[in-house]
């Protein structure tokens, strides 16, 4: 069963909406007992890192989480704010992430190659992916795929780095660790490409 957390940020629906679209079984879960038997956590996010940190910790549903990404290996998916959150910290708060995929969360104002640039990054990107990518598998060349962001992720270990997109820079925008995966882009809003990766995250 997937389960999408629901800790109060992030366009749960969409999510739902897109599995039953698949005809994958999917629930909501906004408390911890509500996570019992999943298999497969969507970790969706929006907004700003440090609210988002919060309300997830406050949600009560951080430890049950951690017990089942990090003891029990159950695979996950971070999404947009989501996937910022797997980090050490970001540059946007002060609050720590949950450092499952250790790197720092950067804004592209602040860096001299993207400064210029309109923000946020809002619209569709070609990703490069790494061969032998799980999540990409079965999927044509250069996928385009929906942003809308003003950070990005930037992995400690280059070998974390699942796909990359340009924005001024080469930014890291899909992480897997094992089973601990990040995506910046938001694959309820990108057509095909969104609905194959879903596909291929609920079968990893």
């Amino acid at each position: 069963m997937i389960c999408v957390v629901d800790y109060g940020v992030g366009n749960i629906q969409a999510f739902m909406t897109m599995f039953k679209r698949l005809d994958l079984p999917a629930t909501r879960a906004q408390c911890a007992a509500d996570l019992a038997g999943a298999t497969r956590l969507i970790l969706p996010g929006v907004g700003a890192f440090d609210p988002a940190m919060q309300r997830l910790n406050q949600s009560g549903m951080r430890p049950a989480l951690e017990a089942m990404v990090l003891g029990q290996k159950v695979p996950v998916l971070g999404v947009c704010v989501g996937m910022q959150m797997l980090a050490t910290g970001s540059d946007e708060g002060q609050l720590p992430g949950l450092n499952w995929v250790p790197g720092q969360v950067r804004s592209f104002e602040t860096n001299p190659m993207a400064a210029a640039l309109p923000m946020p990054h809002m619209g569709w990107n070609e990703l490069a992916v790494k061969p032998g990518s799980r999540l990409f598998s079965g999927f044509e060349p250069d996928p385009r795929f929906y942003f809308l962001h003003s950070y990005y992720f930037d992995c400690d270990d280059d070998a974390d780095v699942a796909a990359t997109a340009e924005y001024g820079l080469n930014f890291d925008c899909v992480v897997s660790k094992g089973h601990i995966h990040g995506v910046q882009c938001h694959p309820e809003k990108s057509h095909h490409f969104g609905a194959g990766l879903l596909k291929n995250f609920a079968v990893l």
